[in-house]
């Protein structure tokens, strides 16, 4: 027979290439099945040790996840839309339009057609998107250093010390999801998907900058190369033509929403004006400092050494030479956290989304054998687990 479909495959010769969309992501999602198995149940175990601490001191761990804080706000978008302002004691307004739009637009579409409430459309949202999230993450981990590496990364995300908001009506993880995926897309040279992808991201969290950023720097550097090797510009425009549409794209969601406000506002800085007055204002890291300024000494100390492990981690990325978009990407996110005016507390989640800087534990890790490194990531499971309840049944936002 001529047709190489039908000839008889020789013994231990590798099985053909899935065709087609279905196939392909079937074969991606039982690459991927050891890496969502492994974050399930870190995730799993954080909810367990929730509700038997909610229980013991006789709170609803339920509302801890869907029923406080960001979460409220985002289901009053959900429900009456937009409009809605408090005046602080101070005379300080915070207004709902800080907040972006997609999830509370998916939690009124799921609590339209399902007998979800919106605050189970939301926890519903949140969880399908962290093991999205945990799925692009070992996606990008494995394309770069192999399956191994991919699921010890996923799982290293599922432990952070405030995994416990992945498991909140939060935007971390749709946002997580959707930037791991479009980072993604880049490194596979797919740049009209990346440039979707980020276009969805622009209407999740304002840190979309970082991943606009990731994807001009990327493609820019690019053209300079090639430009430099000599070949003309024409070439190079017409030979990136569909990276360069991807970039066009990618900043339109989030400049959509910047104009959206303005316009309902009256002011061209509206947005601007409404972060500021929530205290998401970039003041270049004045906040910070002054914050560990007025902390004692040992909790000053403290902060400092979390800071210098987080720039030893930059350091390690940059050294390893992670790709360009992945350090853009990360670096961004982290300087967007730390440069901001608003509320140290929330710092930490802001971060969260940086999965790149997980890339060089993950590699260690992975040096280990199997038991070391499993046993490394229960412990770690562990303390993110009782560091998420107590956080969730205290007073303060995460």
């Amino acid at each position: 027979m001529s047709d190489p479909q039908l000839r008889a495959r020789r013994p231990g010769a590798p099985a053909p290439h899935p065709r087609g969309p279905g196939p392909r992501a079937a074969a991606a999602l039982r690459a991927a099945a050891p890496a969502l198995a492994v974050y399930a149940a870190v995730r799993a175990l954080g909810l367990l040790v929730l509700r038997l601490v909610a229980h013991s001191s006789g709170k609803d761990p339920l509302t801890r996840l869907n029923g406080r804080w960001d979460s409220v706000w985002y289901q009053r978008i959900a429900e009456n839309g937009y409009g809605y302002t408090v005046t602080l004691p101070d005379g300080a307004l915070h207004s709902d339009l800080a907040f972006f739009p997609l999830l509370p637009a998916l939690e009124r579409g799921l609590s339209e057609v399902t007998p979800l409430t919106l605050g189970g459309a939301g926890l519903l949202v949140a969880w399908t998107a962290g093991l999205l999230a945990a799925w692009g993450i070992f996606a990008v981990g494995a394309h770069l250093h192999g399956r191994r590496t991919g699921v010890v990364l996923a799982a290293l995300w599922g432990v952070y010390p405030t995994a416990f908001v992945q498991s909140m009506a939060y935007t971390e993880t749709l946002f997580t999801a959707l930037a791991a995926w479009a980072l993604y897309a880049v490194l596979k040279a797919r740049w009209l998907v990346a440039g979707a992808l980020c276009v969805l991201a622009g209407l999740t969290r304002p840190s979309a900058a970082a991943l606009i950023a990731a994807l001009a720097i990327t493609a820019a550097v690019t053209l300079v190369r090639e430009c430099r090797a000599g070949h003309g510009i024409g070439p190079v425009l017409g030979r990136n033509a569909r990276m360069l549409a991807g970039v066009a794209l990618a900043p339109l969601g989030w400049l959509a929403y910047v104009v959206f406000v303005a316009v309902r506002e009256g002011s061209p800085v509206a947005y601007f004006d409404v972060q500021a007055q929530w205290g998401n204002n970039i003041d270049g890291g004045r906040a910070l400092a002054a914050f560990i300024a007025g902390l004692p000494l040992p909790a000053a100390l403290g902060l400092c050494a979390a800071l210098g492990l987080l720039g030893w981690l930059v350091v390690l990325c940059v050294r390893q030479r992670q790709p360009l978009p992945l350090l853009v990407y990360g670096i961004a996110i982290v300087v967007i956290s730390l440069i901001g005016a608003g509320y140290f507390g929330s710092r930490p989640r802001l971060m969260m989304p940086a999965f790149p800087l997980l890339l060089p534990p993950a590699l260690a890790l992975v040096r280990l054998r199997t038991a070391g490194a499993a046993a490394v990531l229960a412990v770690l499971a562990c303390a993110s687990a009782a560091y998420g309840a107590w956080t969730l049944l205290g007073a303060g936002p995460p």
